[in-house]
């Protein structure tokens, strides 16, 4: 089979990174399209991925539409040329759209519920719309879920696993405690009319997480002069190492507070609109608070820094979390390993696509 897999973001790229290489070791391949967005395509390149860069962020939100017209042009260009058997994408607005008018099945991830537009306009039209099971939004078309998150396609312990010499790399002794802090640029498509910390709530973060060990910030933006020197000093490859590695993950990323959650760190969300998975991580296993102002946020990451669970017994901070995370993996599966099943790809699952468990549908075997 010949798959197409459309990027659109840092994250889609290690999301797909794994099924691409085990599509490749069962001898199918996939054809990457790319928007030049951050540190997408240059993941792409450090993992050695060829791929086709078909579009670019703009700087203002109206970008976003006259983007979206190109890159569906382009896209329709390569479907037609390289004749996929199916496109596979997390959001899908463009590979929606692009499959319904050429007749190729398009594969929808998705597990952002406040993405009302875009929502609105992919689901209808793609032949699968596929969501971890505690998506809390319903779909309109055709619904999978599955018993997992995003992020275990990429770390779980059958993917992953923590480079021991992290610390080293940061410069942080083995018995010293240091935090990540995570700001976003607030551009993407979802992020409407929303906003994340102000700069003195930064920097009132920084100061309180900094009296308690080191501090790091990954930061899609600029950071005002005086935060430019805490700004994380290895490779944005390096992240999830460093994300292992950490205390505690505080920021307005769901997708790293998530990716916290499933390595077994403590993370604090802090968004106006949150998110069904991080609902999930915090009520079944605690891994994660959401919460809407840099007020709470400040005063969660001190509860979790100086109480260390204390109304809950906990006498081993990282004992405790690891625990937790046990529990998460013991309830939620390789979603790559899922990937290969639903998709055909392994030779006990061909032919054809096996679907997951939905809401409205038991599992069999569908044609691609």
């Amino acid at each position: 089979m010949r798959f197409l897999i459309d990027i659109l973001h840092p994250a889609h790229v290690h999301f797909f990174h794994h099924f691409i290489r085990e599509c490749e070791r069962f001898g199918h391949s996939a054809v990457i399209t790319a928007r030049r967005k951050e540190m997408a395509t240059d993941l792409l390149e450090s993992y050695g991925h060829p791929y086709r860069a078909i579009s670019a962020i703009g700087r203002h939100k109206i970008d976003l539409v006259w983007e979206l017209l190109a890159r569906n042009r382009a896209l329709a260009d390569i479907v037609r040329e390289t004749r996929p058997d199916a496109l596979l994408g997390i959001m899908g607005i463009s590979i929606a759209a692009v499959g319904k008018k050429v007749g190729v099945p398009s594969y929808v991830f998705y597990d952002t519920e406040n993405a009302t537009v875009s929502n609105w306009l992919t689901f209808p039209r793609a032949t699968e719309v596929i969501t971890p099971r505690c998506y809390q939004k319903r779909v309109r078309g055709q619904h999978v879920t599955y018993p997992g998150y995003h992020e275990l396609a990429y770390l779980h312990p059958n993917r992953f696993a923590p480079d021991p010499d992290v610390r080293a790399r940061l410069g942080v002794g083995p018995r010293e405690r240091y935090f990540l802090v995570r700001f976003v640029s607030w551009g993407a498509s979802h992020d409407f009319f929303q906003r994340g910390f102000t700069p003195e709530g930064k920097r009132r973060l920084l100061q309180i997480l900094g009296q308690r060990g080191r501090v790091f910030v990954s930061s899609e933006g600029p950071l005002p002069a005086d935060l430019e020197p805490l700004r994380l000093p290895v490779s944005p490859a390096s992240i999830h190492h460093v994300i292992a590695g950490a205390d505690l993950l505080v920021g307005e990323s769901a997708t790293m507070a998530s990716e916290a959650a499933v390595l077994g760190v403590p993370a604090v969300f802090c968004s106006p609109v949150g998110r069904g998975y991080t609902d999930d991580q915090e009520r079944r296993y605690g891994l994660v608070r959401n919460v809407k102002r840099e007020f709470d946020a400040i005063r969660a990451a001190v509860e979790i820094l100086d109480r260390n669970g204390a109304d809950a017994g906990i006498e081993e901070p990282r004992a405790h979390w690891a625990g937790r995370r046990r529990l998460l993996l013991s309830e939620n599966i390789d979603v790559t390993a899922w990937m290969l099943d639903h998709f055909g790809v392994r030779p006990a699952a061909a032919p054809g696509v096996v679907r997951g468990a939905s809401r409205r549908q038991s599992a069999e075997p569908v044609p691609v």
